[in-house]
């Protein structure tokens, strides 16, 4: 007869004692209750607060971007440009190009106010006073003083934007209202200011 020897977790209980046969039951092993060393503990305890930590930066973020949302400070789209006298006739003035997007060009009849964006693709054109012409530097389009497209690509004339009198007697220039050429805008008293 061979031995059985009883693996850990098993438990050897003879039958009959007169055979010397034993039987072996085996029994699920207790849980042993596991204590959580101080490493562990403070390991555990670090991470929750990191979280906590990260949770709440990542909602102080969310209120913040509530208060401060993403807003374009853009210039206003009406302005006053001065008086009509602060202009020279035959000349184009530029000192709105930057702030505003716009030239103002006085002539022999009145004040218009021209679009800087090239009708092309939205460049800036520059005013070239030697040729008096707009040359736009992307891709070569010429437009005369007055606005008309003469070279290049640009499919049509730079825009106008609206001109009249402000209460005070000075300029004001609305660029919520545009005038295209190719539509008959131009002869329309809004888009020219007479001087």
């Amino acid at each position: 007869m061979t031995e059985n020897v009883p693996n850990k977790g098993e438990i050897e209980v003879p039958i009959e004692e007169t055979k010397g046969e034993t039987v072996v039951i085996t029994e699920p092993p207790k849980p042993v209750k596991k204590q959580v060393d101080r490493r562990s503990f403070f390991s555990w305890m670090g991470l929750a607060w990191l979280s906590f930590t990260a949770a709440t930066l990542g909602m102080a973020a969310a209120i913040g971007r509530f208060f401060f949302p993403n807003v374009l400070f853009e210039p206003p789209l009406t302005f006053k440009a001065g008086y009509p006298e602060d202009y020279i006739i035959g000349a184009v003035d530029e000192r709105f190009k930057e702030s505003f997007g716009v030239w103002l060009v006085r002539n022999s009849e009145g004040i218009f106010a021209l679009s800087t964006v090239c009708t092309h693709l939205g460049c800036t054109p520059n005013w070239l006073g030697a040729e008096a012409k707009f040359k736009c530097p992307c891709h070569g389009s010429g437009f005369y003083k007055t606005g008309i497209n003469f070279e290049g690509p640009a499919p049509r004339p730079l825009e106008r934007y609206m001109i009249s009198y402000a209460e005070d007697g000075q300029i004001l220039v609305d660029k919520n209202r545009k005038f295209q050429y190719e539509k008959g805008q131009w002869k329309d008293p809004d888009s020219f200011l007479k001087v």
